[in-house]
Order: structure tokens, then sequence, then C-alpha cells
């Protein structure tokens, strides 16, 4: 990795994809753009340097990142994610009683939802939204239930020349409000005064890689800023449409303690709530990311 300065944010860690081998790690991409198994490793045991190095550069490379068969607990599930920077708390959802940074995800037969049914990054209506997402599957329906990913790199280089210049300097304004106001009702979970609401630009650089990244999304994106309403929903409109092709996109099918690691910095994902009467659990452990720049 390499170090440069930004005039615009903080600095950015370039990962330096060399083509050589991992050492510790498999990884088995899903798709040429997005997605990869990892093998070869239990996230119960304490990573060496090297095992943690090659699945942030894994990460990196990939955007979201998987493990099968991790028999985890909740407090070694808790220390995974504080490798990777200090956690982030929901300013919603319910957690695990006395673990606020363990996000409970539960959907059954009484359930008038479920978690992440629509196309979106995790809280990006934070100020400071989440590097990361690490969710833990530990009962899965018999069928169904997958989760897609997409890359919001391969979005951002699939536009044209000219929406890319439009696109260019413009910030749009994310709001929890509307999303998470009465969601969690079901859980018992009291609505707050007020939910996070922030402006981030539209086309972000990410930290790690400097790549640029689409940072728009049907979830929490209410509208561009400085833009006539009608032009930012009929923009934003094609930019939902665009980012979630098919062609940027991985499926991942769930097996009961496989876990994924998805960077909400470029990627966006969509869980299918396809499996209704069944149950699906699990808990996500989120990471605090930086301000978008």
């Amino acid at each position: 990795m390499s170090s440069i300065a930004n005039k615009d944010g903080p600095r950015i860690r370039h990962v330096v994809d060399d083509g050589a081998p991992y050492e510790t790690i498999g990884v088995d991409k899903l798709t040429p753009i997005i997605g990869a198994e990892i093998t070869g490793i239990d996230l119960g045991k304490t990573l060496t340097n090297r095992q943690f190095d090659e699945i942030h550069r894994a990460l990196a490379e990939n955007l979201v990142i998987f493990f099968r068969d991790q028999h985890i607990t909740p407090q070694q599930h808790l220390a995974f994610g504080r490798l990777f920077g200090e956690l982030h708390i929901h300013p919603a959802a319910p957690h695990e009683e006395g673990e606020p940074a363990l996000m409970k995800i539960h959907a059954d037969k009484n359930s008038p939802r479920a978690n992440g049914e629509g196309w979106h990054s995790d809280v990006s209506c934070d100020e400071e939204p989440p590097m990361g997402s690490i969710l833990h599957i530990k009962q899965c329906p018999p069928h169904g239930g997958d989760t897609l990913f997409a890359s919001m790199y391969a979005a951002y280089d699939a536009l044209s020349e000219r929406m890319k210049t439009y696109l260019a300097g413009l910030n749009a304004v994310h709001d929890g409000e509307p999303v998470y106001r009465g969601l969690y009702a079901n859980h018992g979970i009291a609505d707050k005064p007020k939910y996070p609401r922030a402006e981030h630009p539209v086309v972000r650089t990410h930290a790690v890689t400097g790549k640029k990244a689409l940072y728009v999304n049907r979830g929490f994106t209410t509208h561009l800023v400085g833009i006539p309403r009608d032009e930012s929903d009929a923009i934003l409109n094609y930019l939902y449409d665009h980012s979630e092709n098919p062609l940027f996109q991985c499926r991942f099918r769930w097996t009961e303690n496989a876990i994924a690691f998805w960077d909400n910095r470029c990627a966006q994902h969509r869980a299918m709530w396809d499996y209704w009467p069944h149950t699906r659990y699990g808990n996500r452990v989120t990471i605090k990311g930086e301000r978008p720049f």
C-alpha cells in the first residue's frame, strides 16, 4: 500500500494489486468485478498480521467477501469488526441485550418486513457513514433469502462522460427520518426525536483504493442539492436504475454460519425476502467510516 495526500479529504491509502497470489487465504471470485468467497481461515481464532492484511486486500479488491462455516461467538464477531476500526451503533435498529454494536437481523412469519429489502448502503444518512458491515447468519430458511450486492465502481465507470461531468461536484441529501420512523415498532423499539440527515457527494472517492464510486441509493437519498426537484428526481431515478443493473452484481446464497463482509463505500446491497413464512436470523457488526469526499 502507498499513501498520497488529498487536498479535499483524508489521506488515500492505495491498495496495490500486483497480481501476487494470496499466501494465507483462498480467494474464489463470484464475478470478475464484485464478490469473492474466502477459504482457509477460521475467524474464531486470532488472526496473524498477514492474514489480516490479506483479508483487507481481498475486501478492497472484491468489495464484498464471504466466509462459510464460521462458528464464532458474539464476542468474536465484535472483535473481528474492531480489527478494522471503531464500531458503529445503529441509530434505530434493535440490538442484542448489553451489546449495542451487535445488531439483530431477524424476520419470521410474524414480521411485517425484513431488513434491507431495497437497494441501499448502510446508514448513508450519517455524517460519517459506516465503512463496512459484517453479517453473521445463524439460521437460514430452507430456500431463498439470498443477498444481492452491486459495485458502485462499475456503476460510475459505466456512466457517459457527459453524465460524469454533470455529477462532478454535486451533493445529495441522505435522510434517515422517512426510513427509520416506525420501522422497528414490531420489535418494541420506540422512535427517537430525530434521525440522522446528511449531505454527501454524489460521486465519492474511496479512502483505500482511490477509485471513484457512485454514492446515491433508493433507501436514503432524497434529492440533489441546488437542483430543481423535478430535475433531481429524474436524475436520481436514472442513477438508481443504472446502479441496479445486474451486470454490476453478484448474488450470495446463504448457509448457516456464513459471514458476509461488505464495503459500504463502494457497494450497495439488497436482501431478498422471498422465504416467508420461514425464519432468517443473525447479527450484524458495523464499522465506523469517514466523511465521504
